[in-house]
C-alpha cells in the first residue's frame, strides 16, 4: 500500500515538473495597429491560434516548451503605419536544429489577437493555423500541419502540405489545397476552388461557382448553388444540386461511381456515360438519337431505362452538365427525393 502511494505521488511530481517544462519559454507583445489595417506572420516553427476580436491593437503571445527557444530562433515584431508583423527565423543551418533535437521536441504556439476587420497573412513552416471572426482578406500558408477557419467575411486562400482543411461559414471567395489530408467546408457565400490529393472532400452549401477535386478519396457536395466541376480518381462521386440550379457542370470519376441530385423542374442538357456500370435516370431526359444498350425506336422520348450512355433534355434542355466515370454506375435523381434514398 505504502509503495502504492509512493508511486503515485512520483506520477503526478513528473506530471508538474513536465507541465512546467513545457513553460520554460512565454513571451507576449502588443502591437499598434487599427482596424482596417493589415498583420502578418511569416515563421519557420509553430502553430498558430488568430482570433478577429480586438477593438484596435494586435496582442501576440508566443510560448514553447523549449528553455533554449532564443538560441534557435530570431524573433522579431515590427508595427509601421496600417501593419503589424511578427518574423521568426531559425539561426544557423537546419542541421543545426535537427542534431539538437529542435525538429523533433519543439512545441512552439502563438497565440494572436487582431481587430476583426483586418487583412491577414499566416505563413508557417512547422504547424497548424486555425482562425476566426475576421472582415477581411485571410491568406493561410503551412507545410506542417491543418487548416481551421471559421467566421470569414472576405476572401480565403489557404495551403497545406501536411494536414486536412475544416472551414465554417465563409462570405466570400475560397481557395484551398492541401497534399496531405480530407477537406470538410459548410457554408460558402462565393465561388470555392478546392483540391487535395490526399483525402476525400465533403462540401455543404456553396452559393457560386465551385470546383473540387481530389486523387485520394471520394467527393460529397450538397447545396451547390452553382456550376459544379467535380473529379475523383480514388472514389465515387455525389452532387446535390440545389433549388433552381440549372447551371449544369462536370462530374467525373475513375474510382468509383457518379450520382447527381438535380431539381426536376430546371432545364438541363445531360450528357452521361459510363465504361464501369449502367447509366439510370429517375427524372424524364427526352433523348437525341439512338441510346446505347436500348432499341432505336426511343429517340426523342423520356428516358428512364439503363444503359452505358445517355444524351437529352430536361425540360427542353439548357446549359450542360456532363457526367462521365469508368469507375461505376451514373444515377440522375430529383434532389427532393433525395431524403429516401
Amino acid at each position: 500500500m505504502k509503495r502504492a502511494k509512493v508511486l503515485l505521488l512520483l506520477l503526478v511530481g513528473m506530471a508538474f515538473l513536465e507541465a512546467s517544462i513545457r513553460a520554460d519559454f512565454r513571451t507576449e507583445r502588443r502591437l499598434a495597429l487599427e482596424p482596417g489595417g493589415t498583420f502578418s506572420l511569416d515563421s519557420d516553427v509553430g502553430g498558430v491560434t488568430l482570433t478577429g476580436d480586438s477593438t484596435a491593437g494586435v496582442t501576440v503571445t508566443v510560448t514553447s516548451d523549449r528553455e533554449d527557444f532564443d538560441d534557435f530562433y530570431d524573433l522579431r515584431f515590427e508595427e509601421s503605419a496600417g501593419r503589424a508583423s511578427v518574423i521568426v527565423k531559425r539561426k544557423g543551418s537546419w542541421l543545426r536544429g535537427f542534431w539538437a533535437g529542435e525538429w523533433f521536441n519543439d512545441d512552439t504556439h502563438f497565440a494572436i489577437r487582431v481587430p476583426a476587420r483586418t487583412t491577414v497573412d499566416l505563413n508557417t513552416s512547422g504547424g497548424s493555423i486555425e482562425a476566426s471572426r475576421l472582415t477581411g482578406r485571410l491568406g493561410l500558408r503551412t507545410s506542417g500541419g491543418s487548416l481551421r477557419v471559421e467566421e470569414i467575411d472576405g476572401p480565403v486562400d489557404g495551403k497545406t502540405s501536411g494536414g486536412s482543411i475544416r472551414m465554417r461559414r465563409i462570405r466570400g471567395d475560397v481557395a484551398i489545397n492541401t497534399s496531405g489530408g480530407g477537406i470538410d467546408i459548410v457554408d460558402v457565400r462565393g465561388d470555392l476552388r478546392a483540391t487535395t490529393s490526399g483525402g476525400g472532400i465533403d462540401i455543404d452549401g456553396v452559393s457560386g461557382e465551385l470546383y473540387a477535386s481530389t486523387s485520394g478519396g471520394g467527393v460529397r457536395i450538397r447545396e451547390a448553388g452553382g456550376r459544379v466541376e467535380a473529379r475523383s480518381s480514388g472514389g465515387p462521386v455525389t452532387v446535390r444540386f440545389a433549388a433552381g440550379n440549372n447551371h449544369g457542370g462536370l462530374l467525373s470519376s475513375s474510382g468509383g461511381g457518379l450520382r447527381a441530385e438535380l431539381d426536376p423542374s430546371v432545364a438541363l442538357t445531360i450528357d452521361a456515360s459510363t465504361s464501369g456500370g449502367d447509366v439510370e435516370s429517375e427524372l424524364p431526359v427526352t433523348t437525341r438519337g439512338a441510346v446505347q444498350n436500348d432499341s432505336a425506336d426511343w429517340p426523342s422520348k423520356p428516358f428512364r431505362k439503363p444503359t452505358t450512355s445517355l444524351q437529352g433534355d430536361l425540360n427542353g434542355g439548357g446549359e450542360i452538365l456532363r457526367l462521365r466515370t469508368s469507375g461505376g454506375g451514373v444515377r440522375i435523381l430529383g434532389a427532393r427525393s433525395s431524403a429516401s434514398r
